[in-house]
C-alpha cells in the first residue's frame, strides 16, 4: 500500500512538472513575440493587436503556476492545443517582423487570412478550457472571456493606408499602366513601406534573398520577379544602381543588389563608402557625423534631406572633407600596393551652376510685368518640375513657390493653369507640401478650382489631394471651403476631373469635420451614379481583361469586383460570360493567389446559380 502511494506521489509530481513546463513554454512564447520591435508597416496594427491579446493570457498562466499543482487531464489537452495556437501566432508574427516588406505588402490579403486563422485556433483552444477544473479566479475568467469576445469579433480590416498602398502597388505592377515607372509613385511607395534608407534596403535585400531561396526556381515565379524588380526600382530611387543587370533572382550564386559589390576582404570596412561600398577617394562628413564618398552623398542629397545610414533629418547640407580618413586611406593604399580608382573629372558642378543660373532667371521672370515673359517662365518651370525629384527640391529651395502662388490669381487663364500644375508637381515632394501651404497656396488653388480652365480645375483637384496627405492641410482645405467645388467637379467634370475630385474628397473625408462638409455639399448624389457606372458593359469588359491578362494582384482585384457586382445583379455575370471569362476563372481558381482562388471559386458558384435559373 505504501509503495502504491509512493508511485502515485511520483506520478503526480511528474504530471506537475509537465504542467509547469507547458505553462512556462507558453509564457516564453508570449514574451518572445512581445520583444519583436520591427513589425512591417502593412501588418503593424494587426501584429500589435495580436500581441496585446496574447498578453491577456499571462495572468491565467501565472495563476496556474502559483497553484503549483498538475493540470487536470482534459484541461491539459486544451493547453496543449493552446500551445499549438500560440506557436502559429509566433510564426506569423516572426514573419511580419523579419520578412520582406514588399512580399508582405503584395500578399496583404493572404496575410490577413493567416491572422484570422490564428484567431480561430486561439478561440478554439480557449473554448475547451474548464474554469471549474482549473480553479482560477473570477477576475482571470473575465479577462479570458474578454479575449474570446475580441477573437470572435475580429474581422477583415481595411485601413486608408492599406487602400492607398494597394492602389500604388497595382499601378506599379501593372504592365499596361503608363504610370508604372512614375518616380513620384515609387517614392511614395518606398516611404510607405519604409524602404528609402540604405539600412532599410540592405535588410530588405537579405529578406528577399531568403524568400527567393525558399521559393526556388519554380514556385510563384511571377510574383517573385515582381518583388525583385520593385526592390531594384527602390534602389534606383535611393540613388543605388544595381550593376548586376538583368533578373538573376533565381540564381543562388548571384547577388540581388549592389550591397555585395566591391567588398574586398583586403580593404578595411571603414574605408568603404556606405552608399557605393567602394573605397573612398574623397571622403566627406555630413551633419550627423557620418562619412561618405563626396560624389555618392551629393547624389543622395539631391533627392533626400536625411542621413542614408541613420535616417536622421539633416540640420544642414554642408559637406566637410574628412582629411584624417583620407590620409589613412592613402597610407593603407601605399603600404598594400593598392591603386585608388581614378575618378573621371565630371562637370556636374558646372552643369548644376548653369541650371541654377537659368532657374534664378526664370523665377525672376515670374514677377515680370511682361505677360509673354511671365508665361514663358512659368511654362518652363512647369516642365522642369515634372522632369525629376531633384528639380522639385532645387526649384522650391530657390524661392519659386511664393511667386507661383501669386500667379494663381493672374487674370490670364494659361498662366493660372501652368502655375497650379507647377505647384502640383512640386507638391510631390513631401517637404514641399508644408512650404506650399505656408505660402497661402490653398485658398488660391481653391479659387482656380472654381474659376479656372478644365485642365486647371483638374490639376487643382489633384493638387488639393496631394497637399491633403498632411493632416493639417486636410483641416485647412475643409475650413477654407475647398470641398463644395470638389463636389461640383465630381458632379460635372470630365472623366479625369471626376477621378481627381473623387480621390481628393476621399482623402479629405478622413477628417471627421470634412465628412459633414462633404455631405452638406451634396456628395451623396454623385456617389450612387459612380456605383451604377461600375455596372456598365465597358467596365465589365475591362475587368474581364484584367482577369485574363493582368498581374496576379490585378486578376485578384478584378475577380473580387466582378463577384461583388454579380452578387447584386446576375445580368452582370452573364455579361462577363459573354467576354469568355469562364475558362480564365477556372484557371485562376487553381493557380491564382490564395484570395484570387477564393474569389474565383465563389464567382464560379454564382455563375452556376445563374445558369440554373436560366
Amino acid at each position: 500500500m505504501a509503495m502504491e502511494n509512493s508511485k502515485m506521489e511520483i506520478l503526480r509530481s511528474n504530471e506537475g512538472d509537465e504542467s509547469n513546463d507547458l505553462v512556462a513554454e507558453m509564457i516564453e512564447i508570449i514574451e518572445t513575440v512581445g520583444s519583436y520591435m520591427g513589425f512591417r508597416r502593412t501588418q503593424r496594427k494587426e501584429c500589435l493587436k495580436l500581441v496585446r491579446r496574447l498578453k491577456l493570457l499571462i495572468p491565467l498562466f501565472e495563476e496556474i503556476k502559483e497553484m503549483n499543482q498538475s493540470i487536470p487531464t482534459r484541461a491539459f489537452q486544451s493547453f496543449v492545443t493552446l500551445k499549438k495556437a500560440l506557436l502559429s501566432a509566433k510564426k506569423l508574427l516572426k514573419h511580419c517582423n523579419f520578412g520582406s516588406k514588399i512580399f508582405l505588402a503584395l500578399e496583404s490579403d493572404a496575410m490577413m487570412s493567416r491572422f484570422l486563422n490564428v484567431y480561430d485556433k486561439l478561440n478554439e483552444a480557449l473554448d475547451g478550457l474548464k474554469y471549474q477544473e482549473l480553479g482560477i479566479s473570477e477576475e482571470v475568467q473575465e479577462q479570458i472571456e474578454l479575449l474570446r469576445k475580441q477573437l470572435q469579433g475580429a474581422k477583415r480590416r481595411t485601413d486608408t493606408l492599406d487602400i492607398e498602398l494597394a492602389m500604388d502597388m497595382m499601378v506599379i505592377f501593372s504592365k499596361n499602366d503608363e504610370r508604372n515607372a512614375d518616380i513620384a509613385i515609387l517614392e511614395r511607395l518606398a516611404k510607405r513601406l519604409d524602404l528609402y534608407s540604405i539600412s532599410d534596403l540592405e535588410i530588405e535585400t537579405v529578406a528577399v534573398k531568403k524568400l527567393v531561396k525558399e521559393r526556388g526556381p519554380t514556385k510563384h515565379v511571377e510574383s517573385t520577379e515582381q518583388i525583385v524588380d520593385l526592390l531594384k526600382k527602390f534602389k534606383k530611387v535611393a540613388g543605388l544602381d544595381d550593376i548586376n543587370g538583368g533578373n538573376k533572382a533565381f540564381d543562388d550564386s548571384s547577388s540581388l543588389s549592389c550591397f555585395d559589390r566591391c567588398r574586398s576582404m583586403l580593404i578595411p570596412h571603414e574605408f568603404l563608402c556606405p552608399i557605393s561600398l567602394e573605397i573612398m577617394t574623397d571622403p566627406v562628413i555630413i551633419a550627423t557625423g557620418q562619412t561618405y564618398e563626396r560624389e555618392s552623398i551629393q547624389k543622395w542629397l539631391n533627392t533626400h534631406r536625411t542621413c542614408p545610414k541613420t535616417g536622421e533629418i539633416l540640420t544642414h547640407l554642408a559637406l566637410a572633407p574628412n582629411f584624417a580618413l583620407r590620409n589613412l586611406i592613402l597610407q593603407w593604399c601605399e603600404k598594400n600596393n593598392f591603386e585608388l580608382p581614378k575618378k573621371e573629372s565630371f562637370s556636374i558642378s558646372e552643369n548644376q551652376n548653369a541650371f541654377m543660373d537659368e532657374l534664378s532667371s526664370l523665377i525672376q521672370n515670374l514677377s515680370s510685368s511682361q505677360l509673354a515673359t511671365q508665361t514663358q517662365a512659368v511654362e518652363k518651370i512647369r516642365m522642369l518640375s515634372k522632369e525629376n525629384p531633384e528639380n522639385r527640391i532645387l526649384i522650391a529651395n530657390s524661392g519659386a513657390i511664393p511667386p507661383l502662388v501669386k500667379l494663381l490669381y493672374s487674370r490670364n487663364h494659361k498662366v493660372k493653369e501652368h502655375s497650379v500644375t507647377s505647384l502640383l508637381n512640386l507638391s510631390l515632394d513631401e517637404s514641399n507640401k508644408r512650404l506650399i501651404a505656408r505660402e497661402g497656396a490653398i485658398p488660391a488653388v481653391i479659387e482656380v478650382l472654381q474659376n479656372g480652365t478644365d485642365e486647371a480645375r483638374e490639376n487643382s483637384a489633384a493638387t488639393l489631394f496631394s497637399l491633403s496627405m498632411l493632416n493639417e492641410n486636410k483641416v485647412m482645405i475643409g475650413s477654407l471651403k475647398g470641398i463644395p467645388p470638389l463636389v461640383k467637379l465630381l458632379q460635372n467634370g470630365s472623366i479625369r476631373g471626376k477621378k481627381d475630385a473623387a480621390t481628393a474628397l476621399f482623402n479629405l473625408s478622413l477628417n471627421q469635420s470634412n465628412k459633414t462638409r462633404a455631405i452638406k455639399a451634396g456628395i451623396i448624389e454623385p456617389l450612387p451614379e459612380g456605383v451604377t457606372g461600375l455596372g456598365q458593359l465597358p467596365v465589365i469588359k475591362m475587368l474581364v481583361g484584367f482577369v485574363k491578362d493582368g498581374t496576379p494582384k490585378n486578376k485578384e482585384c478584378a475577380t473580387a469586383v466582378l463577384l461583388e457586382l454579380g452578387m447584386n445583379k446576375s445580368c452582370l455575370i452573364l455579361a462577363a460570360l459573354q467576354y469568355d471569362v469562364y475558362d480564365d476563372l477556372v484557371e485562376l481558381s487553381k493557380s491564382g493567389t490564395s484570395r484570387a482562388q477564393r474569389k474565383a471559386n465563389a464567382l464560379l458558384q454564382q455563375i452556376s446559380k445563374c445558369e440554373h435559373i436560366m
